[in-house]
C-alpha cells in the first residue's frame, strides 16, 4: 500500500509528502486566507494527469524510435459552479514538436490514455476528458516551449 502525508504547517499551507519521498508546498489562495505560496490540491491533479500521459508517450515514442524536439501536455478544465466544484469536462492537448508520424503519435497518445496513464481513467470517472494533438514541424509554429 502506497502512503502519502500531508501535514498543516501554517495558515492554509500544507507540506504533501508522496510515497516517493518527494514532497510539495500546497496553500490556498489569498482570498481563501491562504498565502498564495503553493500550489491548490485541486490543481495537482491536472499537472498529475499531463505528468502521467506526457511521461508515457515520452517513453513510447522512444520505444518506437521515433525523434522528437519537445513534447507539452496542456490540461484545460471546466468545473461545476457549486460546491464541491467539480470538473465536467476535461481537455487534455498533447503538443509534439519534430518531424513525427501523426500514426505514432495517435498511437503512442492512445496507448498513454487507454492503458498506461492510471490518472486518465480515474479522473474519466468524475469527467468526460477530451484529446485533442498537435504536431509542430518546428518550434515557430506553436506553443512549444
Amino acid at each position: 500500500m502506497k502512503t502519502a502525508r500531508v501535514k498543516w504547517v501554517e495558515g492554509m499551507q500544507f507540506l504533501g509528502n508522496a510515497p516517493s519521498g518527494h514532497s510539495i508546498v500546497m496553500d490556498a489562495a489569498q482570498e481563501a486566507n491562504g498565502a498564495n505560496s503553493g500550489t491548490r490540491p485541486k490543481e495537482l491533479l491536472l499537472v498529475g494527469l499531463g505528468g502521467c500521459t506526457g511521461m508515457d508517450v515520452v517513453s513510447i515514442l522512444r520505444k518506437m524510435q521515433i525523434p522528437f524536439e519537445s513534447l507539452e501536455v496542456e490540461v484545460h478544465a471546466e468545473e461545476t459552479v457549486e460546491h464541491p466544484k467539480v470538473w465536467t469536462r476535461i481537455e487534455v492537448v498533447y503538443r509534439v514538436v519534430g518531424d513525427v508520424p501523426e500514426d505514432k503519435f495517435l498511437k503512442a497518445i492512445t496507448l498513454s490514455q487507454e492503458r498506461y496513464c492510471a490518472v486518465s481513467p480515474m479522473l474519466g470517472k468524475a469527467a468526460e476528458i477530451i484529446v485533442h494533438h498537435e504536431i509542430l514541424k518546428t518550434r515557430k509554429e506553436g506553443h512549444a516551449p
